[in-house]
């Protein structure tokens, strides 16, 4: 059950998006399968609202084998064929190439760096960028931390990941703590996310 009598970030205002604020979004992250899974779909959301994407995410993670990043890895055309013609999920056929793209240069970042966590966090120094908002200080669509992260994933051949979309996952994940000053979520952050999923590697 959800609760709307609390003070929240201005943009929770259905009971999906209040469920994903107060639960998931900007608890720091740092498994591989749950930030692959933000990568494609905050690429996935580019021209659209975050609404449409977590109303599809369902069938985002039956198309994409839950965001098994090995498994996306080895799609073939045939695979981004079948996706691109079914419903569930936003029928962009570059976007749903991007998410093979990505799959095969997470794999890669992971030999180099050990976890995709260990080279995204490397980008805060590993620790969560705490910015209570407020009209004072609104939030920016991008920052150099993201413009840096953006240029990282694009030489590894990245797609849908300019330093827009690049912010928004930081803030999904808990690389940078937004919410709103006076927000009951502000604290929540500080814990780790807790997943039943193993890191991919």
């Amino acid at each position: 059950m959800v609760h709307t009598d609390q003070t929240r970030c201005a943009w929770a205002t259905t009971d999906a998006m209040i469920q994903y604020h107060d639960d998931e979004w900007g608890v720091p992250s740092r498994d591989d399968r749950h930030l692959f899974e933000m990568l494609v779909l905050e690429g996935a959301q580019a021209g659209l609202s975050w609404s449409t994407i977590l109303n599809k995410r369902e069938g985002y993670r039956a198309l994409f084998a839950n965001f098994d990043i090995d498994r996306v890895a080895r799609f073939t055309e045939k695979d981004m064929e079948r996706i691109v013609q079914d419903a569930r999920i936003v029928r962009n056929r570059a976007k749903i190439q991007s998410a093979v793209l990505n799959a095969r240069a997470v794999q890669q970042i992971q030999q180099e760096h050990g976890s995709f966590a260990n080279f995204v966090w490397s980008f805060v120094d590993g620790n969560t960028i705490d910015t209570p908002r407020d009209a004072g200080n609104p939030t920016p669509a991008s920052t150099p931390e993201s413009d840096a992260l953006s240029k990282a994933l694009k030489k590894y051949g990245c797609k849908f990941v300019g330093t827009t979309i690049c912010y928004a996952f930081m803030q999904a994940t808990g690389m940078v703590n937004d919410h709103a000053a006076d927000c009951l979520s502000r604290e929540k952050p500080k814990t780790k996310r807790k997943s039943a999923a193993k890191t991919a590697h």
